[in-house]
């Protein structure tokens, strides 16, 4: 029965996480309607030709070399693989069961050196049940709350961008966003109070600027002592070198001032997440060229800091010239994405900025503009071919390639589906693998 069982599990894990279903060095996508999300627009009966991994063609009349693969698009939608600008694939499996979680930490040691990267699971079931529905890309970032357990630092840790195609080299972009909380969280991991929070930060922002001009005084022990250790120290130097941004998960729009007051002070790159009140300090957020990541569907006061929660959200933001990046908020449905995308659509947001929201935009965020985010020459093939709109509802991916790799449309829902859809046949009491 062992044998049976471990069998069975390298057929599933071979289905599940191996791509590459196409065999030749070239594979070209015919026939497409492109949203190349460059200044090329959308294309129509185009065609996207990709070898070794990347793009090199994309267009009308490219010829396509001998022996490559071909796939007859029909009109269909092609767009990039979408990205989730916050998620926690790969740290945090069933999110009540706290042996698979490591999205967070209560150890006050390690703050802005907290980073997930070397622990991130890309066997994650959540990765091929979201990735055969087009989401490609992935920010894995620190949270705090889990639980209800809490550290006494609104500083939570740093965050790296994945890439859902393989699980050998899947890190595109390692540490590179630091990742705080202000507002209600921030004040309930310092103590109370929204003040004592941003004293926290300032506090920790100032070492790390005395700390880069003096580091041989602090090599020598000829220095005061810093509220952190060498670690969070070396990671704060590299925000205020420009090296990453911090993104602070803050709704009210008082809050996002004084957010947007520290980043000015300390010269520091500010993204904003959350954002429920956003637009209330749109037209600060476009003068500071500060983007927001939001979830479009947020629109019901949960708490007293986003009682200006609104659907039109996003719309009020593209109409302030705010760059915005989407995100579900829970990874185990980042596919919702594109839904809430449309959702925001329907509420006043162009559409083209809608996707621009779920591919280019989180990747020029988070650095990663030149190899994604776009239908391009030179960039990584993260494709997806729709069976309609993809912003409706009712669509689903088709087809969807990563790194040129194209990915079976298998997870363990279909496994399962297979598995149950036909109940006249004789079955056992439960799925087993």
């Amino acid at each position: 029965m062992n044998h049976r069982r471990n069998y069975l599990l390298a057929v599933i894990s071979s289905l599940v996480f191996a791509p590459g279903i196409l065999t030749a060095d070239v594979i070209a996508i015919t026939g497409a309607t492109i949203h190349t999300m460059t200044e090329q627009g959308t294309l129509s009966d185009a065609t996207v030709l990709v070898e070794n991994g990347h793009i090199v063609a994309v267009g009308s009349g490219i010829r396509i070399p001998d022996g490559a693969d071909l796939i007859e698009a029909n009109g269909r939608i092609v767009t990039p693989g979408l990205f989730d600008a916050y998620s926690y694939f790969g740290v945090a499996e069933i999110s009540l069961v706290r042996e698979t979680v490591d999205v967070f930490q209560t150890d006050e040691r390690y703050t802005a050196s907290f980073e997930l990267a070397d622990v991130i699971n890309p066997r994650s079931t959540l990765i091929p049940i979201n990735r055969i529905e087009g989401v490609t890309r992935a920010m894995v970032a620190p949270q705090a709350g889990f639980f209800q357990e809490l550290s006494n630092s609104p500083i939570v840790g740093l965050g790296s961008v994945i890439h859902l195609g393989s699980t050998e080299n899947f890190i595109v972009a390692r540490n590179s966003a630091l990742f705080v909380m202000l507002g209600e969280t921030g004040a309930a991991l310092t103590g109370g109070s929204r003040a004592n929070t941003l004293l926290l930060l300032r506090e920790s922002l100032q070492d790390a600027r005395d700390y880069a001009a003096n580091r041989q005084g602090f090599d020598e022990g000829r220095r005061r002592a810093y509220r952190l250790n060498r670690q969070d120290l070396d990671s704060l130097v590299e925000v205020l070198n420009g090296q990453r941004p911090i993104v602070a998960t803050v709704n009210r729009a008082s809050d996002i001032e004084a957010a947007l007051r520290l980043a000015n002070e300390f010269g520091i790159r500010l993204v904003i997440n959350g954002g429920a009140e956003a637009w209330i300090v749109a037209d600060k957020l476009a003068d500071a060229n500060v983007p927001v990541i939001l979830d479009p569907l947020e629109n019901l006061p949960r708490r007293f800091e986003s009682l200006g929660s609104t659907l039109e959200n996003a719309a009020r933001l593209e109409k302030a010239g705010v760059t915005m990046a989407f995100s579900s908020g829970d990874s185990h449905n980042s596919r919702n994405m594109k839904q809430a995308a449309g959702v925001a659509v329907a509420n006043g947001l162009s559409y083209d900025t809608a996707l621009r929201a779920l591919t280019i935009n989180p990747a020029e965020i988070f650095g990663v503009q030149a190899t994604y985010g776009s239908v391009s020459v030179g960039a990584e093939a993260d494709l997806v071919i729709w069976s309609g709109d993809p912003l409706e509802v009712s669509t689903f991916a088709d087809f969807v390639m990563i790194r040129g790799k194209t990915i079976p449309m298998v997870s363990r829902s279909t496994l399962l589906f297979e598995r149950y859809k036909n109940l006249d046949k004789s079955l056992p009491p439960a799925y087993t693998n």
